[in-house]
């Protein structure tokens, strides 16, 4: 343990969560470096964003809010979503002075002495009196089970791996799952594929009318209430439903968005019911989510019954010096703003109330 080293909260994360975070750890008087270290995995400024496809432009991102202290202004809606992003937080981190490390890391969180938490990542050890997780989903794609799934011919792929629509020219595509990726890869793949065929679990649910404060309020506390409960948490887009703009209501009308129940099996050819019918495909694109990226928490055994963990505001309900903050209510880009403040301020009371270990 000799090249441990002690600060007083470690952020895990430098994606718009991890950043607010760090933001309000500053403005509080910890020093980057000294009394706090972010670390992210990613080889580049950006979080998640880095990874999105080329052709989702910043114009058709899902709300982006701003990170807390400075806005991102001036945006070209037609440029990639990942190089506005990736600049914008470039900026952010520069202009607070956050001291992002990256590429590190982050292996697993135990429990250290003196009460403390070691966090065991491939640039050494950190030992910290709190810690804010704000590690997302990204590096979680979800990808459900189906039989037959092994034997199909074709490339079987994930909204995690989208390449774009270009690579689907004279294909035929079945894409599964009724999020928003799922309607975006449909509406940009059905004019470069052969065919498309559209599949969900449940019918989708389409939003007319305008997303108020109110309404977003009531969704946030519907999530909030599953991580309270200890279950594992649903995303704030899950329980809002699909808003019904011009292009949704555009592939209605083509047929695109013209959704299927989901199917029983998949074969060496395509996927088929059990009424009789089938769908050949050349490619099954699994549109299907992703899950909390929380494996390096699992020495500190926070998970509850119910599957998840259960949180009391930030904190995990069991141990009040871990914040997971992108996680549940807060997964929106509005949510890990507040969340991090949030986080910080009950960072402060903690470590106030408990002084450093001699």
């Amino acid at each position: 343990m000799n090249n441990t080293r002690e600060v007083e909260v470690v952020v895990i994360g430098a994606g718009q969560a991890g950043l607010a975070g760090a933001y309000h750890l500053r403005r509080s008087g910890f020093e980057p470096d000294r009394d706090f270290v972010v670390l992210d995995h990613s080889p580049a400024p950006g979080g998640a964003w880095q990874f999105r496809w080329p052709s989702l432009t910043y114009g058709k991102v899902h709300g982006m809010h701003a990170l807390p202290g400075m806005e991102l202004t001036d945006a070209d809606p037609a440029r990639p979503s990942a190089e506005v992003i990736g600049a914008y937080f470039d900026r952010y981190e520069r202009a607070f002075d956050l001291r992002v490390r990256l590429p590190v890391n982050v292996r697993a969180v135990r429990e250290g002495p003196g009460g403390r938490l070691l966090v065991e990542t491939s640039e050494g050890v950190w030992s910290t009196r709190a810690l804010i997780n704000a590690t997302g989903t990204w590096d979680r794609p979800f990808w459900p089970r189906y039989p037959g799934q092994e034997t199909f011919r074709g490339r079987q792929l994930h909204t995690a791996q989208y390449p774009g629509p270009e690579e689907f020219a004279g294909q035929r595509v079945v894409v599964v799952g009724g999020g928003a990726s799922g309607t975006q890869h449909l509406l940009e793949i059905a004019s470069h594929a052969a065919a498309t065929t559209w599949v969900t679990r449940r019918p989708p649910v389409f939003r007319e009318g305008p997303f108020d404060e109110g309404a977003g309020r009531a969704a946030v506390a519907l999530v909030e209430e599953r991580v309270r409960q200890g279950l594992p948490p649903r995303s704030v887009v899950s329980v809002t439903g699909l808003p019904l703009n011009d292009a949704i209501r555009q592939g209605i009308e083509d047929g695109v968005l013209d959704r299927q129940p989901m199917f029983d099996r998949i074969t060496p050819t395509g996927v088929e019911w059990n009424d009789g019918r089938h769908v050949d495909a050349d490619v099954i694109l699994w549109a299907t989510g992703f899950r909390a990226a929380i494996d390096h928490l699992a020495p500190l055994r926070l998970r509850s019954t119910g599957g998840g963990i259960r949180m009391e505001g930030t904190h995990a309900a069991t141990d009040p010096r871990i914040h997971l903050v992108g996680y549940g209510p807060s997964a929106s880009t509005i949510g890990a703003n507040r969340a991090g403040r949030a986080a910080v301020r009950d960072i402060r009371r903690l470590l106030e109330q408990e002084p450093a270990a001699a």
